[in-house]
């Protein structure tokens, strides 16, 4: 399967926002201090947990999306003629 370039440029772009959207979201999840993630004796909830596992579990498909559209865009940049415009 040959993936277009646009799609390839779409699939990296969405790698790179999710690196971004969920290391953001568990930071600040671990930061939380309103009570939701952490109890009052600093124990995390069950809120944390599947908000944490929620966060890597996209973080991992991120990734790999990522991964494929980074293959496909050196693809596109690896046949003749095709290469950026310089």
């Amino acid at each position: 399967m040959v993936l277009g370039r646009r799609a390839s440029w779409f699939l990296l772009a969405f790698g790179v926002w999710s690196w971004f959207i969920w290391i953001t979201f568990a930071r600040n999840l671990w930061g939380n201090g309103s009570g939701l993630a952490f109890d009052d004796a600093g124990e995390p909830t069950a809120y944390f947990w599947v908000h944490l596992l929620l966060a890597v579990t996209s973080f991992l498909l991120g990734t790999a999306i990522g991964l494929i559209g980074l293959r496909g865009v050196r693809a596109w940049r690896a046949v003749p003629g095709t290469g950026s415009r310089a």
